[in-house]
């Protein structure tokens, strides 16, 4: 293996550590990353960088003084921000042509807990338009490809994140997940994906779909990269011990989450299973079908009727005009538009429905969970992060599912959505590669507040699974 190889290789908490004691130059691996970004263009993951200005920043990191331990636990990293998340320097385009003029002069909450806690800006990655996909295709500027298989999708909205991690030009990203946007590119191309307890990361800058549900999370290599960068943004344990496996009980809630997995996906996570078994986990059947059915009926109520005021209040707080129709119009994506189309006349969302679905719905949706963990007494629910891998781009609307024509968006999210309505933390980790060689992903969902118990959970429970594939184009 190569340096360049060799760098691009290190986890997030190895590089950060190594050029804090002063063991490695910023400047060359920031130089390293951006090789393997240039090598990795044709995959569309970047909109927008400033290699230049990546470049003086390492450059003055690797003259300055070394920081005091435990003072920049993300000292020098690059990071990869997704583009609908404020970053002063860079344009926020939510992967609308008809943002490219906007540049921000106020960081994201998130950019500046990072920012502060030593990292620097790799660049803006590209998504789904507006977020308002699972597929990662953006007909604007192009898809987000998969790495394990370029003609195949990344996943969204999340998207470019997941193709400049799977190709090794960042060792982490920022997304946001408001019904899988993190997870669902995670799973999809073999790598972790974090979305945290609704509150537990702060939530200004970030371009909105539902406030009641957007929260900004974390993609990495492994783990423990994940831990590194909650405890920069919420101040979670710096380092973590993997939980016991042995007498672990997690949930296996076999309705709705179990039922119609694409094959090749049911025969990793069947797997998974019996390795955890065999780890001393104790699999115990629980009844959580409720939530799958109550997010079938309130989660678009919530986010249809919340986007354009919270669109509204994102324009304002940066000064800046807000036209709804225009916005409307200027969406590339066809199967973004049928979405803002919804949002006008009679199809809106009015204001009784909206009220039921976050007044009624959502409670029982959360104490549907909140009795499912405690009757079981259950530390995680576990199941397939999505029931399919990677469909080809353009197959944007519809895919087959066990043999037959779904929605897209409905398969993708249909897993992680219930968790991103409920508020709670969840994390996908890759599970190996199916046949064919695309990667699917499990998720673990827990209590609400249990993000760190959660990611010790998660440590123990990558240990035991295949180790996480690597891109046949960087292998």
């Amino acid at each position: 293996m190569n340096r360049i190889h060799a760098l691009t290789d290190l986890s997030a908490r190895e590089a950060a550590e190594q050029m804090a004691q002063g063991n490695l130059r910023t400047a060359d691996y920031v130089d390293a990353l951006l090789r393997r970004s240039a090598a990795a263009a044709s995959l569309g993951g970047l909109l927008h960088q400033d290699a230049e200005r990546l470049r003086c920043e390492a450059t003055a990191l690797d003259t300055a003084p070394r920081p005091a331990a435990g003072t920049r636990p993300l000292h020098g990293l690059p990071l990869a921000f997704k583009d609908n998340i404020d970053v002063v320097g860079f344009p926020t385009t939510a992967g609308s042509p008809w943002m490219a003029d906007h540049r921000p002069r106020r960081a994201a909450g998130v950019t500046q807990r990072l920012l502060a806690a030593g990292a620097l800006v790799f660049g803006k990655t590209n998504l789904h338009e507006w977020s308002q996909g699972v597929t990662g295709h953006n007909h604007a500027f192009g898809p987000s490809r998969n790495p394990f298989d370029p003609s195949r999708i990344s996943g969204g909205s999340s998207g470019g994140n997941a193709t400049v991690l799977g190709m090794r030009a960042v060792p982490a990203a920022i997304g946001t997940d408001t019904g899988g946007s993190v997870r669902v590119p995670a799973a999809l191309c073999g790598l972790v994906g974090f979305r945290p307890t609704i509150g537990r990361w702060p939530g200004d800058g970030l371009v909105p779909i539902s406030p009641t549900f957007d929260t900004a999370g974390a993609m990495a290599r492994n783990v423990d990269d994940c831990v590194l960068i909650d405890h920069a943004v919420a101040d979670g344990p710096l380092r973590l011990a993997p939980a016991p496996l042995a007498g672990m009980r997690l949930g296996v809630p076999q309705r709705y989450f179990w039922e119609e997995i694409d094959p090749p996906v049911a025969a990793l996570a069947q797997d998974a299973l019996e390795r955890l078994r065999e780890a001393g986990a104790v699999l115990v059947p629980c009844e959580l079908g409720e939530a799958g059915a109550l997010f079938q009926q309130g989660s678009m109520s919530i986010s249809l009727h919340e986007i354009l005021p919270a669109l509204q209040a994102y324009f304002a707080r940066h000064g800046r005009p807000f036209d709804a129709r225009a916005l409307a119009d200027a969406v590339a994506s066809p199967d973004v538009r049928p979405l803002f189309e919804r949002l006008f006349g009679p199809s809106a969302i009015g204001t009784p429905a909206y009220r039921h679905a976050l007044g009624v719905l959502r409670p029982r949706m959360q104490e549907a969970y909140r009795r499912c963990f405690a009757q079981n007494a259950i530390a995680a629910l576990v199941f397939p992060t999505s029931p399919l891998c990677a469909a080809r781009i353009g197959e944007d609307v519809e895919v087959m599912l066990c043999g037959r024509p779904v929605s897209a968006f409905s398969a993708y999210i249909r897993n992680t959505g219930p968790a991103g309505m409920a508020g709670l933390p969840a994390l996908s980790l890759p599970m190996g590669l199916a046949r064919g060689g695309l990667p699917a992903g499990m998720e673990l969902t827990g209590p609400a507040g249990s993000d760190s118990a959660l990611l010790a959970l998660a440590l123990a429970i990558e240990a035991v699974l295949p180790p996480a594939p690597v891109a046949p184009a960087i292998a």
